[in-house]
């Protein structure tokens, strides 16, 4: 399942099982900032916010902006993932 960037609503979003995540952002000289990731109830527990965070990830890497994670959940994720850690925007 591919995550696509819906800019007009400011949102990364990944539909699955007729449902979607979403992790609301906002972009500035080149930092990515996620406000929050949200998953329908039915989509819980599924794995469908990591692979969502999984293709933010990726886009931000293909894009060549950091990410500050303004969200738990999205803070969370990043740490637990190694491979992405060159992405997280430092202080």
């Amino acid at each position: 399942m591919a995550v696509t960037d819906n800019s007009a609503q400011g949102r990364f979003e990944l539909e699955e099982q007729g449902k979607v995540a979403y992790a609301r952002y906002r972009r500035e000289d080149g930092l990515l900032t996620i406000a929050y990731v949200e998953a329908p109830p039915s989509l819980r527990g599924t794995g469908a916010a990591g692979r969502l965070m999984q293709g933010v990830m990726e886009k931000a890497r293909e894009e060549g902006v950091k990410v500050l994670p303004m969200c738990s959940y999205a803070a969370l994720w990043i740490r637990r993932h190694p491979e992405h850690q060159d992405l997280l925007a430092r202080p």
